[in-house]
């Protein structure tokens, strides 16, 4: 049986190898590097079906400093040895706490954010409460006239006052105070305005009251102790701003 005549393209193809085979060629080389084969395409992860019935992770319960409010001291004494001994209060340190000293309806509350870094036995001993004292003496308030109490128990470089007021350390402070029951309460410290109940985008100054469980009592703000010991014109302000507040 005849076979098919070959088209010219096949023979002039089977010419061209031919040729190519008599001169020695049997591989064809580019300088360029190209892919005969596609690249594999990355394996996909898979996605992890839920488990709609598994329970979603419950989120750990808020940290309240003090624990609940109905375990808190109702008596003032008792509420110092608490003080001196709640874990939550604070989150340790070299430095020992210190309990407030006073009289339950004093004529004066002073607040301060801490103890002095060298207080050892009594709140405010070294040059903060030196300063304290010059002006009680020129005030004419006798010192057993004065409630001297912190808002943390012991000395704390660089506490996060946000997060110890989202933690409840701005209740504690007003059960303390309510326990007090003082006549005025004078606070140095402006970073611990926002545990009284004061919006921090207002001037100190504002502040006139600090609301309290059952109460409200008379309040002034001032800068810090550390600020007035180096700033006689802070010392001059908080004077005049003193007789204002006495006078009215």
């Amino acid at each position: 049986m005849p076979h098919p005549s070959s088209s010219s393209l096949e023979i002039d193809i089977a010419a061209a190898l031919d040729w190519w085979r008599q001169a020695g060629v049997d591989a064809a080389y580019l300088d360029e590097a190209s892919g005969w084969l596609a690249d594999p395409a990355p394996a996909q992860p898979q996605p992890v079906a839920k488990d709609l019935s598994a329970p979603e992770p419950a989120a750990p319960p808020a940290r309240q400093i003090g624990g609940p409010s109905a375990s808190w001291p109702q008596d003032l004494q008792l509420f110092r040895d608490w003080w001196l001994a709640e874990p939550t209060l604070d989150e340790g340190g070299l430095n020992p706490r210190i309990a407030p000293a006073g009289e339950a309806g004093a004529e004066l509350m002073v607040l301060v954010a801490m103890p002095e870094e060298s207080d050892r036995e009594s709140l405010l001993s070294g040059p903060h409460g030196r300063l304290l004292d010059g002006f009680l003496r020129a005030a004419g308030i006798t010192a057993e006239a004065v409630y001297r109490a912190s808002v943390l128990p012991r000395h704390t470089p660089l506490p996060d006052w946000t997060g110890l007021a989202a933690d409840g350390l701005g209740k504690v402070l007003a059960h303390h105070v309510s326990l007090a029951q003082p006549k005025r309460l004078l606070i140095f410290g402006r970073n611990i305005l926002p545990l009284c109940g004061h919006d921090p985008a207002q001037r100190g100054a504002a502040l006139s009251f600090f609301n309290h469980e059952g109460g409200r009592v008379p309040a002034l703000a001032e800068a810090d102790l550390e600020m007035l010991l180096g700033k006689p014109q802070l010392r001059a302000r908080l004077w005049k701003r003193w007789l204002d507040w006495t006078d009215g």
